[in-house]
């Protein structure tokens, strides 16, 4: 991919995008950061300031005007990580948030993979990596928006995978599926339905019984440790010949197809 390899993250100021832009940070690469609001863009370049190898931008995926900001960039490497969790019951969730999860996590990425890929196209080379999710492998009770759009993006990240083939030259698709990480994205996403729930809910009854399920859920299968999703982000960026799909931890994906198992 040349000599000095330009890496564009998006939703990079936390978890594991931040994690990983460490751990490879010292390579023969440049990296640029994006974060969605300008106080995250303070933020993170005080956190760069010294890294001469680092850009950061300010690039909101919903919006055209943010994302022609790479018009200009020459990406090798694009990873669509930026992504919001909505929860509550699909029966009554209101139909806008499902809307905006739907807008970040997918029309957004796709949109912005549309205009960096042209230019790899004419230069015949270059590499996409779409963050999806285990969740998006099975149902989750009150997370079906969030698991919804991660199943989009592992559908269509497969679609453009045999799209490209027909292509002569390398061009790689790859799609990425974290499980559980104490990154505090998910107990951000499973609280962020009780306020609307409190007022007014079918599930009523059930709210402590939810609610004691999900810290149950998170407190013992979160991941306090990134070692083996940072290992399959460095695989997915640099390997000669990478794989179509990454999953991690290991542990949480034979569980995954287990629970679809026992789903069906």
């Amino acid at each position: 991919m040349g000599d000095k390899m330009n890496i564009l993250f998006t939703g990079a100021a936390s978890g594991i995008a931040r994690k990983t832009i460490e751990k490879i940070k010292n390579r023969n690469i440049h990296i640029f950061i994006s974060v969605h609001t300008e106080k995250q863009l303070e933020r993170i370049k005080k956190i760069y300031q010294y890294d001469d190898n680092i850009t950061c931008l300010k690039i909101d995926i919903t919006k055209k005007k943010d994302c022609e900001k790479v018009k200009n960039l020459d990406i090798d490497v694009l990873i669509c990580n930026a992504a919001i969790g909505e929860s509550g019951s699909i029966i009554e969730m209101d139909i806008e948030r499902i809307r905006k999860n739907f807008e970040v996590n997918v029309f957004g990425h796709f949109e912005l993979v549309q205009l960096i890929l042209e230019k790899m196209i004419k230069k015949q080379k270059g590499r996409v990596i779409m963050m999806s999710s285990l969740a998006g492998m099975m149902p989750i009770p009150f997370l079906g928006s969030y698991c919804a759009t991660k199943a989009s993006i592992l559908k269509l990240t497969e679609t453009m995978q045999l799209e490209m083939s027909l292509l002569k030259y390398p061009i790689d698709i790859i799609c990425v599926m974290p499980g559980l990480y104490d990154t505090g994205f998910n107990r951000v996403m499973f609280e962020n339905k009780y306020p609307s729930m409190d007022k007014k809910t079918y599930f009523k009854e059930e709210i402590d019984v939810i609610r004691r399920r999900e810290n149950y859920f998170l407190t013992f299968l979160e991941k306090k440790k990134f070692e083996s999703v940072i290992k399959i982000m460095e695989q997915s960026i640099f390997a000669s010949k990478p794989k179509k799909i990454y999953k991690s931890p290991l542990l949480q994906a034979i569980g995954a197809k287990l629970y679809i198992l026992l789903f069906e």
